[in-house]
């Protein structure tokens, strides 16, 4: 069974192997080899091939007559395709002979073919690249010329339009490639430009706030005062450089000029017909930043430019507060900053803003008002600091009219304004030290009628008994009085000065000045009054004339409210009115100078009295006065003869304090410690003295007192004297403590302290008085009366 199938398996390959493909016949072979049979299939195989042999040898066989046919018909057929072929090759060799020509000629015509389509080709090629070149050119041409804005514009078109068309050109993709740097190139450009625009911003602010604020002056001067807006100039309306997203235009000017020339004034003096600044490089750039997609990062750089340069703009030199330009200059640049800072805020949409604005504002008031407190400080010039008032003023003036708030510094005038009259203060306290020490404190002489009218214009003096007098003639007051009043007038001059343009009303410029006048009078001019009062050197005759002079000046006080009345138009019984309460500085003046005048009196008197010689152990008087005392009693009559001008109160006040002085003084002398002994002689003596005082008090030295007032003065050293000499004891010690007393001025103190000096005497100067009976009862009187005395004190201290 085995051998069967085996065989059968061989010849299902044999059949395999003679219906498959060459390239199939590996895997039938293998299923050969993996057998053990393959020797069989081998005598098998040989055996089917000796069997196609043989079929095929049978086939030959049966058409070898056929074969043999076809080849005799064709070897007759050579022959013939023998001379065919010779008939070819020659006509072939003619055809090609003949044709030579032909080709020639059609080789030529192809190639001009070919060149004409290749030049069409190149013409139509050309005519799509070309206005690619052009616009490239273009391109490059206003990048060149720095025309940025057509520049961009050119490259949207040549990006967008022109290079889609003809995009598969490799020069094509090279400007393709080249765009964006292009763009960045365009952008560096063009913020470059911006960057030396605000370069030279910066260096022209000050040109510009100049012109801002002299176009500010001229229209303030104007009668028909016009708003900012029908102005010119740097006005927000009037532009030449209008924005390019206001009209959707390119800028009107593409080269970057910056800062424009500015014309000359004697060609055209209205303001706002000349431009200053050329801002197409912002509205450029600007613009070019929009269209690329980068404005917020323009908005960003512009902003913190600006920023910086505000920073510097508002730091002041260090030396701005020697001169007015230093102010001016700093005011100039910092108006530019704001008028450039405005005019780009009403020219772009969205550069800045409103908020940006009010903020730069908000610092720069900040720090402006910091440096003017901080210079202004320094000043001492009030003429300087009213030009920087008025400079001030045209500031915020400036200021508002393009919509700035300026409260402020208006608020700051204020206290300048305080500062300002502290200096006119100081400079007026130097003019009345002038005036009051190169005064000759004599009354002022007049020779003729147009020199007393023109001392009359200058100070308010009415006398019809003066004016009656025949010339020469005298005004009762010296040359400091119309000098000093003079001096308050051109001080509330310089007072009012400073309060004009400051928008106040007239009540306050009436209260600022009559403060100012206030503080002149009772501060200023009474430090003045009381210094020369104070003085060593001056004398009773000076002081004298000081009390005249301040009651005059006095007096002056309501001319000098109605001057300010006048002046202000604010009258004086307004509700809210300062009232002038500079009436006190004079009578404080002339109340320090009345005491002055006492001081001086007594001084005098104690000089005198210093040349008092007594011999307090004399014996036999002398029938006249001391020669001190009679020198004393003749200077007190030539002084009080030069109190004939003071008001009579002080005249008689300062003759009633010489005389108590005097008395006083006299009796200090009495009871001085050094004198140990008087006797009764000396005390005669000077009871001779007590009484030359008593006359001169009765001859009425000043006019006024009634009855015997001024001898009231020594009737303490009268009565003290009366009962010595009168050796009176019995009355004295009798009557004392009774209204009715005689001695009721006699203080048993004083008495004691002379009877005791009496007791001395009388045992030095009497040797044998022990020895004479009238003297031993003197001294036991003496002894007596004293323990009475001490009886007295001591029941009284009790």
């Amino acid at each position: 069974m085995a051998e069967l199938e085996a065989a059968a398996e061989h010849e299902r390959i044999l059949r395999e192997i003679e219906s498959t493909e060459t390239a199939c016949i590996g895997p039938t072979l293998r299923s050969v080899y993996d057998g053990e049979e393959h020797g069989h299939f081998m005598e098998k195989l040989e055996l089917r091939i000796k069997n196609h042999d043989r079929e095929i040898e049978k086939m030959c066989n049966f058409h070898y007559q056929g074969f043999v046919d076809s080849i005799t018909e064709l070897l007759k057929v050579r022959g013939e395709a023998e001379k065919l072929k010779n008939q070819v090759t020659d006509t072939n060799r003619r055809l090609q002979h003949e044709g030579a020509e032909l080709l020639s000629s059609m080789k030529d015509l192809q190639q001009c073919r070919i060149q004409q389509r290749n030049i069409a080709t190149t013409v139509d090629k050309l005519n799509m690249c070309l206005p690619v070149l052009e616009m490239y050119s273009k391109l490059q041409v206003q990048m060149k010329s720095k025309r940025h804005y057509p520049a961009l514009k050119t490259l949207e078109q040549l990006e967008h339009t022109f290079l889609p068309q003809v995009s598969h050109y490799r020069f094509c993709q090279l400007m393709v490639d080249n765009i964006p740097k292009l763009r960045e190139e365009i952008k560096d450009v063009s913020m470059s430009d911006l960057k030396d625009f605000l370069e030279s911003i910066r260096k022209h602010s000050e040109r510009i706030g100049e012109t801002a604020m002299k176009q500010a002056q001229q229209q303030r001067s104007l009668d028909n005062i016009q708003s900012v807006q029908g102005k010119g100039g740097l006005a927000r309306t009037h532009t030449k450089c209008p924005s390019p997203e206001v009209n959707g235009t390119s800028p009107m000017s593409e080269q970057d000029s910056g800062i424009l020339d500015v014309e000359d004034e004697e060609e055209e003096e209205t303001p706002g017909t000349q431009d200053l600044v050329d801002f197409s490089p912002v509205y450029r750039c600007l613009h070019i930043y929009t269209v690329l997609g980068s404005r917020e990062t323009f908005e960003n750089y512009y902003r913190n430019q600006r920023r910086k340069q505000a920073r510097l703009v508002l730091q002041p030199p260090s030396n701005m507060h020697e001169t007015l330009d230093g102010y001016r200059k700093y005011f100039h640049q910092i108006v530019g900053f704001f008028v450039v800072e405005d005019h780009i805020l009403h020219t772009t949409l969205g550069l800045v803003n409103r908020a940006y604005i009010d903020e730069l504002w908000e610092l720069a008031l900040s720090k402006t008002m910091a440096a003017l407190r901080t210079h202004s400080s320094y000043c001492s010039d009030p003429n300087l600091v009213l030009d920087l008032k008025n400079l001030i003023v045209h500031f915020a003036d400036t200021l508002q009219g393009y919509g700035f708030p300026v409260n402020q510094l208006f608020d700051m005038l204020l206290e300048i304004r305080d500062q300002y009259s502290e200096i006119l203060l100081k400079k007026w306290a130097l003019l009345f030290r002038n005036i009051l020490d190169s005064d000759n404190y004599s009354p002022i002489p007049v020779t003729n009628e147009e020199t007393f009218q023109k001392l009359v214009g200058q100070f308010p003096f009415q006398d019809s008994e003066l004016e009656k007098q025949q010339f020469p003639k005298k005004f009762p007051f010296s040359e400091f009085v119309p000098k000093v009043y003079c001096q308050i007038k051109e001080f509330i001059y310089a007072c009012l000065k400073f309060s004009e343009d400051l928008h106040l009303s007239s009540t306050e410029v009436d209260d600022m000045i009559r403060k100012s006048t206030n503080l002149l009078l009772t501060r200023t001019l009474s430090n003045c009054l009381q210094n020369v009062i104070k003085r060593k050197n001056v004398g009773l005759t000076e002081l004298v004339q000081i009390i005249i002079n301040t009651t005059h000046l006095e007096v002056s006080c309501k001319y000098l409210e109605e001057f300010i009345t006048n002046i202000t138009g604010v009258l004086p019984d307004t509700v809210h009115t300062t009232k002038l309460y500079g009436l006190t500085t004079f009578k404080d003046a002339r109340q320090a100078a009345e005491e002055e005048i006492y001081t001086n009196l007594n001084q005098k008197i104690d000089q005198f009295l210093q040349l008092a010689d007594y011999d307090w152990l004399v014996s036999d008087p002398s029938t006249q006065a001391s020669d001190y005392l009679v020198d004393l009693v003749a200077f007190l009559n030539s002084t009080f003869a030069v109190f004939t001008h003071l008001p009579g109160k002080v005249a008689q006040t300062a003759c009633m304090s010489a005389c108590k002085h005097l008395s006083t003084s006299l009796t200090q002398l009495l009871l001085e410690a050094e004198v140990k002994q008087i006797t009764m002689g000396a005390l005669q003596q000077f009871n001779q003295d007590v009484k030359e005082c008593e006359r001169f008090a009765r001859s009425g030295p000043v006019p006024g007192f009634q009855g015997d007032t001024l001898q009231l003065a020594f009737i303490d050293l009268r009565q003290l004297l009366n009962l010595f000499i009168k050796w009176d004891w019995s009355t004295y010690l009798a009557d004392y403590g009774q209204p009715t007393c005689k001695y009721l001025r006699v203080n048993p103190t004083t008495a004691l302290i002379l009877l005791e000096k009496m007791k001395d005497s009388s045992r030095k100067n009497n040797v044998f008085a022990q020895f004479r009976k009238n003297e031993r009862d003197k001294q036991k009187l003496i002894e007596t009366v004293a323990k009475q005395l001490r009886s007295l004190i001591n029941s009284h201290h009790s």
